[in-house]
This record gives structure tokens, C-alpha cells and sequence, in this order.
């Protein structure tokens, strides 16, 4: 099996599933094991030993694999109905979509047409399913998700606008400026000037 295999396998657990438990609670013997391997990755970043991030990445999989200890399966989210189960695809993959790491790459799903297609479901019973068990409509979703990663970018990247908004998948800087302005108030340019 090859590392980025094993990578792959723990992205897919239930620890960064939506709906499961972000926190855990640890004993005494928990919270030392822990605090000890933070301790080594902290000394670690120190050394001069060449392959001193693979240790770390090493260190870091402990950890999860600790939390999933603490955490099977069988206690994460078993979903009551169809409405819920789709849901759940549907902002695990929404959520997968970031971030953005280049502005040559666009958001391949954009609609909830896109993402009804990507699901294998018709688009009204997506919209159904979503806004039956968020009380929020589909596009209300992708719209939040979107602005809240326009802003992260406005923030945290020199990206000028144009680039920004075509790697969330807008054509032109001016649909992107709207809809920007629409759902915040703001334009890009007033905004990442205001950070």
C-alpha cells in the first residue's frame, strides 16, 4: 500500500465525516499520550534529521488514529432517513470542493444542478432533501460556502480579484463582484481592503 493510499484511507474515515464528533474528551492516560507526542513533533521541527516532516506527518496519523480509537465507527452518525443521508453527501461534498488552492483551477460543481448530477439524483429531490433537514435551500448553501472561501482568499492571498472569483467559478469579475456584493454587502476589492 502506498503512503498516499493510507493518506487517502484516513481522509475517508468517520473522524472527518461531517456529522461526526469534532471534540473528544480525554483521561489522564489519553491526555498524556497526546501531550507526549505533541511534545516530539514540537522537538522534532528543531532537528536537522532529514526526513523530519515524514516523522511528523507520522505523528500527526497517531493522533488520529488515537481519536478514532477513542471514537469507532458504529458511534458516528447513522442517518434516519434518505433526506438525511443525502444531505450529508451533499455538504461532504460541497465542503471537499476547498480549498481553493489555485486560481487556474475552477470549482468544478458550481449548481445544485452540478451536484444533483454528481449524486445521481434528480435536482428537486436534492432540493428537498437539504432544505427538509436544514431548513436552507441548496443554493443557500453553495452560496455561504463560496463567499466564505471569497473571503478567506480576499484575506489570506495577494490573488487580485479577477483570479479569485474565476477560481470559485465565475466567468467574469463582474459576476463576481455582484455576487459578492449581493451576499455581503460589500465589494471584494472594499472588503479585502477592510481586512
Amino acid at each position: 500500500m502506498r503512503a498516499t493510499d493510507r493518506s487517502e484511507s484516513l481522509q475517508q474515515s468517520p473522524l472527518f465525516k461531517i456529522g461526526g464528533t469534532p471534540v473528544f474528551k480525554l483521561n489522564d492516560e489519553q491526555a498524556a499520550y497526546i501531550t507526549g507526542v505533541f511534545h516530539k513533533m514540537l522537538a522534532e521541527q528543531n532537528t536537522d534529521y532529514l526526513f523530519r516532516n515524514d516523522l511528523i506527518r507520522t505523528y500527526i496519523q497517531l493522533i488520529i488514529h488515537e481519536a478514532l480509537r477513542m471514537q469507532p465507527a458504529a458511534n458516528f452518525v447513522h442517518h434516519s432517513n434518505a433526506a438525511s443521508r443525502i444531505t450529508s453527501l451533499f455538504l461532504e461534498l460541497l465542503e471537499r470542493l476547498f480549498p481553493v488552492e489555485s486560481p487556474e483551477q475552477t470549482l468544478p460543481l458550481k449548481t445544485a444542478q452540478d451536484f444533483a448530477n454528481r449524486l445521481s439524483i434528480h435536482v428537486n429531490h436534492l432540493n428537498r432533501a437539504v432544505k427538509e433537514v436544514t431548513g436552507k435551500p441548496t443554493t443557500a448553501h453553495i452560496a455561504e460556502r463560496v463567499i466564505s472561501e471569497a473571503k478567506a482568499l480576499l484575506h489570506h492571498t495577494d490573488w487580485d480579484v479577477a483570479a479569485i472569483g474565476y477560481g470559485l467559478g465565475f466567468e467574469y469579475a463582474s459576476y463576481f463582484n455582484n455576487f459578492f456584493k449581493k451576499h455581503t454587502g460589500s465589494t471584494p476589492l472594499a472588503f479585502r481592503r477592510a481586512a
